[in-house]
């Protein structure tokens, strides 16, 4: 059967015209994995010609990966959608030869307009460019993320480290922990997520941001039941803790339990749920039914004024990389919160970032991971809650 390669294209111009660059994503279009991010600065143009360029390095890239692939392109630009389409004249004699410049790569591409909340990826790469290009760095973005290419340059602020780092750890053999005899001692992360408050006891989004509510009486029941389990396992070196309060207040349990200094990390903080913080699901669906959908069925979509996933799982890993330098070797107790844990457990093995909708996580609950000096990781337990048998759960968001 023919694959099938996805292609996410977008372009901006802060003027219109003005300052312009283009961004597009290729994903395998079974998985919806990333195989590759491209995105660059175009001097002066117009929002129309930033999005054909976009639309035009996304198919040769795509064609890199396979040329005998399918590819759909998805677009927010009506306007290019219909003309690539030839239902819709070309007027404009740059646009002309930039839709000729992409049907010479193919003529049998199928365009298909999306709302703008579903081509967050594409917009997210053109405004990392732009954003750059201002603060007056060198701009290129070109991720092989899992397309079996070699990388060429990425040069976006400190994004180039950050990707020779995915790429060298991709490129590092797997090793059987518990088999290996040389991965040398890991860091041993013991993720707890905080004790219970009235917002997650009444299932409502908390985010950061948002009311940062303390823990409610049964969430200090379960924060004292996390810390002695934590002593009772042998303690930790160091405690690394969100700053929001939920966090701090189970982690000084942990902290009085084990003697062990607190490190508070923003980078672990819960994700950012904007307007829909304090409400509940049902409250959310009825308000914001557009927005919800589309936060479902991408993470690569944001809630009105709050963080994607994607972008929440960026910012995780960078926390979690950093606390690995800063604790190599070390037992640590991570204090966090319910999609930062999922998020560093998928890293860990190498699960798709969809893979968070399929977890839960009770409050307390105690996560282990090791982190080994090679890059290799192993699961050693998962949301265990056998230390609050004799405490309530109480599941919540």
């Amino acid at each position: 059967m023919t694959r099938l390669l996805v292609v996410e294209a977008d372009g901006g111009s802060r003027g219109n015209p003005g300052p312009a660059a283009y961004g597009a994503i290729v994903r395998d279009g079974e998985t919806g994995r990333v195989l590759v991010e491209v995105a660059e600065t175009i001097g002066e143009a117009t929002n129309n010609v930033a999005e054909y360029r976009g639309v035009l390095a996304g198919i040769e890239h795509a064609l890199e990966v396979d040329p005998d692939a399918r590819i759909e392109a998805r677009l927010d630009s009506k306007l290019i959608v219909e003309q690539m389409s030839g239902r819709w004249a070309i007027k404009n004699a740059a646009l002309r030869e930039l839709a000729l410049a992409v049907r010479r790569l193919r003529t049998d591409i199928d365009y298909t307009w999306v709302p703008r909340a579903q081509n967050t990826a594409a917009d997210r790469l053109v405004n990392e460019a732009l954003d750059a290009q201002s603060r007056g760095e060198k701009v290129r973005i070109d991720r092989r993320v899992g397309s079996g290419l070699p990388d060429a340059e990425d040069v976006v602020g400190d994004a180039l480290e950050e990707r020779a780092e995915e790429v060298r750890a991709a490129a590092r053999p797997h090793k059987m922990v518990g088999w290996a005899t040389d991965l040398g001692t890991p860091t041993m992360t013991l993720l707890g997520r905080h004790g219970a408050t009235a917002y997650s006891l009444e299932k409502r989004f908390s985010g950061s941001g948002g009311a940062d509510p303390a823990l409610a009486p049964l969430g200090e029941q379960q924060a004292e039941a996390l810390a002695r389990e934590i002593a009772a396992r042998g303690g930790v070196d160091a405690i690394v803790a969100s700053p929001l309060l939920r966090t701090l207040q189970t982690a000084e349990r942990v902290a009085q339990a084990t003697g062990a200094p607190i490190d508070i990390e923003p980078g672990i903080a819960e994700c950012s749920f904007g307007e829909w913080d304090g409400y509940t699901f049902a409250e959310v669906s009825e308000r914001w039914p557009v927005e919800l959908a589309a936060w479902l069925a991408s993470t690569d979509v944001a809630p009105p004024g709050g963080e994607s996933f994607a972008e929440c799982r960026d910012r995780v890993d960078r926390a979690r990389r950093d606390l690995l330098t800063r604790h190599g070797g070390q037992r640590v107790a991570v204090i966090s919160h319910v999609t930062p844990i999922k998020l560093m457990t998928g890293i860990c093995v190498d699960a798709p970032l969809s893979s968070l909708y399929r977890m839960e996580l009770a409050p307390c609950s105690l996560t282990t991971i090791a982190w080994f000096a090679d890059g290799n990781s192993s699961l050693f337990g998962f949301a265990e809650s056998a230390h609050l048998r004799d405490v309530d759960t109480g599941f919540g968001v």
